[in-house]
């Protein structure tokens, strides 16, 4: 199992649940309204008058042979709007209940 962290600008939300819908992701846990900045390039998301949006992130929780289905429907997307902000973390599960 493996864990998938995605951050992402607020536009992006229900086309990223319509791809984990079609990567067959049924769980996972969000935050609406997360700060942040990338680590390379981009606007930050403050949600302040000088930087007004704002980011959302999910949380899922996928066996292994859907984590690189997912990341490359997830870099698709970012590909079409790249300066909105976009990105996928994903590492191991050790134990789950």
């Amino acid at each position: 199992m493996k864990t998938v962290f995605i951050a992402f600008d607020q536009a992006h939300r229900e086309r990223i649940i319509d791809i984990l819908d079609r990567s067959s992701c049924r769980g996972f846990t969000s935050w609406n309204t997360v700060e942040g900045r990338g680590s390379v390039d981009g606007e930050p998301h403050y949600g302040s008058h000088a930087w007004p949006s704002m980011a959302s992130a999910i949380l899922t929780v996928v066996p292994d042979e859907r984590v690189a289905p997912l990341l490359e429907r997830l870099r698709a997307l970012d590909a079409e709007r790249p300066k909105l902000g976009l990105r996928a973390f994903v590492w191991n599960v050790e134990q789950s209940m």
